[in-house]
């Protein structure tokens, strides 16, 4: 019998452990992120990424972005828009710049869920870099520098991924240090 309650006890915490393993958290912009809300129920909690969610909403993406996906979203902090050129983020929200809105968010967003152990991979058997192909239709470049993740748009601009595997119920989110801008 005791041996029974020993064997059923680690059966117990494995599944359980394994379970509450998966579905951990990650912290961005003071705000946990729950592996079982998706990409927009997470952002708007982020207070490093008002911005975004601010853009999301003005280029109307926020359904496709609560969608089933899955998608790989390189998501830029305030800091990263605060680094355009002054007056930038007011002139893409408003209402007549919404076409270029939605592809400069999109080309921050790749199909399919890739962690960043998935990019490092891809990298590795790329020989040093791989490309990403954006739901816009532009691409992105991934490399690495040292143990640290980048990721560069098509003028040659890089990001810092600053936060890694942000999982979402939809998808993945790495936050990165800048906005990256496709070809026009």
């Amino acid at each position: 019998m005791k041996t029974k309650n020993i064997l059923t006890a680690a059966i117990f915490a494995l599944v359980f452990g394994a379970t509450s393993f998966a579905q951990k958290s990650v912290m961005v912009g003071g705000a946990a992120m729950y592996p079982n809300k998706n990409i927009i129920e997470n952002a708007v909690n982020s207070k490093d990424h008002t911005t975004l969610v601010a853009a999301v909403k003005a280029a109307g993406l926020v359904e496709t972005l609560e969608g089933n996906g899955p998608f790989t979203v390189f998501a830029p902090t305030n800091e990263a828009f605060n680094k355009l050129p002054k007056g930038t983020v007011e002139t893409l929200l408003k209402p007549e710049n919404i076409k270029t809105l939605q592809n400069i968010l999109t080309y921050h967003v790749v199909a399919g869920k890739m962690n960043a152990a998935d990019i490092a991979k891809a990298i590795k058997m790329g020989g040093g870099k791989t490309a990403l192909n954006t739901v816009s239709g532009g691409t992105l470049t991934a490399w690495m520098k040292g143990k640290d993740l980048y990721i560069s748009d098509e003028s040659g601009n890089k990001a810092k991924v600053t936060i890694a595997d942000v999982n979402q119920s939809n998808g993945v989110i790495h936050v990165i240090d800048a906005v990256l801008l496709p070809k026009k």
